[in-house]
């Protein structure tokens, strides 16, 4: 490290900054019912606020990244933050959806600039020896704001009305911003002087936007087949372009040449499409077949992140004391056995075994997440840890958009178009075991290459060399 750092104090803001992101994420979700009245707004409207979001953090995550290791890690964190709040204050004295979806997309620019730099900082900060533990704090802080966010968000947009959450975020972001410029002195920027590479940037943020934008319309007609298609081509289009450039925003070479760092990023991608989904799932299962209402579903639904959160920690420091690749390993099986569990799951089902399945995924997850991220940023020199961090990140967005693909297709197969209700029940049920089976059969390839990484030469950096 280049300068004396506060290790506490460069984790609370990571904290601070995971908990943040995923709980305005989550809340904005409960608060779309109130902002649609408000303005009077489509309910295509309403998901392009939570769309274009995605979208964006998606799009620029690996730029982020890579900008943090030329510029800076430290001044990227505290722009994303800036961004992020000051953007949030605007929401909160938004004057119409389309005001609200623009700086959602804006939002969502500052957010990618701090989750592609948050666990590269981590890293930098700590030693070899303490990295899971920490990676496993600030993982947790995540899983703690997806449980926070329906149930004080709902609580404040009933209450206080749906701008509140806006509010909140600016005191929140305001505090990390401060502490981050008075604690956290010291920059970590490897790649100093290398030129960015902009050509690079924009075909793959080009590639992702109709990725994305395929992706969420399948059900829609053969043009958004299409899209996707395109979106595709232009991801091996900008690996091609990659593997040419000099100076790359991804390089490619970690993927050709680092088998632990692409197996590592790959077993991510899996468990991200193979786990998304189920929430989704379950949250309908339990209200249209369940009979409960959307409070006691969440109140069901909340146990796995309640579960991740409280084990994360445990699991990070347990990586510390054994190979973190096989920790990894362990929890993807634990996900992949779940999975198959769950694809068992018809209208007789006890709640009790609803439960017990979640809190059981809950810590294959944990056991997965932390451990698999020590191993990515483990695995590659100080220069990438930007792109390390924000390439990690861009698998958790492609997982949740893969897993959303899936359900839609498989919705279009069994239940053709037709709502969830009492008569489609049968279909709904079919829908949701075939999609948990694939769901369990990507975990498995997941484990797969888990498995693969487990003989890689570890790096420098895992051998606790020098930085």
């Amino acid at each position: 490290m280049p300068q004396q750092v506060s290790r506490s104090a460069a984790l609370f803001v990571v904290c601070v900054a995971h908990f943040l992101m995923p709980f305005m994420m989550s809340a904005v979700g409960v608060a779309l019912p109130a902002m649609g009245r408000e303005f009077g707004a489509s309910a295509m409207q309403l998901g392009l606020v939570e769309t274009t979001y995605v979208l964006s953090a998606s799009i620029f995550l690996l730029a982020m990244g890579r900008l943090g290791d030329i510029h800076g890690r430290r001044r990227v964190f505290q722009a994303g933050i800036a961004v992020f709040t000051l953007i949030g204050g605007a929401l909160s004295q938004a004057w119409s959806i389309e005001a609200v979806i623009g700086l959602r997309f804006l939002q969502g620019m500052g957010g990618s600039m701090v989750m592609a730099t948050t666990m590269a900082i981590v890293v930098s900060v700590f030693p070899p020896e303490e990295r899971g533990k920490a990676l496993g704090i600030a993982i947790a802080s995540v899983y703690a704001g997806i449980s926070c966010g329906p149930f004080i968000g709902g609580a404040l947009v009933s209450t206080l009305g749906w701008r509140s959450l806006f509010y909140l975020c600016v005191p929140l972001g305001v505090i990390t911003y401060l502490i981050s410029r008075a604690k956290l002195r010291a920059e970590w920027a490897e790649a100093k002087g290398e030129p960015f590479d902009w050509q690079g940037s924009l075909i793959y943020a080009a590639s992702i936007l109709l990725l994305i934008a395929g992706a969420s319309n399948l059900d829609h007609g053969p043009w958004a087949w299409l899209l996707m298609f395109c979106g595709l081509a232009g991801v091996g289009a900008f690996l091609a372009f990659e593997g040419r450039t000099p100076y790359p925003v991804l390089n490619v070479a970690l993927l050709r040449r680092n088998r632990v760092f692409a197996l590592s990023n790959l077993a991510a991608l899996f468990n991200y499409a193979a786990t998304f989904g189920v929430t989704f799932f379950l949250s309908l299962y339990l209200q249209y077949v369940k009979g409960m209402d959307p409070h006691q579903a969440g109140s069901v639904l909340i146990v796995q992140p309640i579960a991740q959160t409280l084990l994360s920690p445990l699991c990070g420091r347990l990586a510390d004391r054994i190979p973190a690749g096989r920790v990894a390993t362990a929890g993807m099986a634990l996900c992949a056995a779940g999975l198959g569990i769950a694809a068992s799951i018809s209208a007789s089902t006890p709640l009790a075994v609803i439960l017990t399945l979640l809190v059981f995924l809950g810590m294959g997850f944990a056991l997965f997440s932390s451990p698999n991220v020590s191993v990515i940023m483990g695995s590659v020199e100080p220069r990438y840890l930007g792109v390390a961090s924000g390439l990690n990140s861009s698998m958790r967005t492609l997982g949740m958009m893969t897993s959303m693909t899936i359900i839609t297709v498989i919705f279009s197969v069994f239940m053709g178009g037709h709502a969830v209700t009492a008569a489609t029940q049968d279909a709904f049920l079919r829908s949701m075991q075939t999609a948990l089976t694939v769901f369990c059969g990507l975990c498995l390839l997941g484990i797969f290459c888990s498995l693969g990484r487990l003989g890689g030469t570890p790096s420098r950096q895992q051998q606790g060399g020098p930085r």
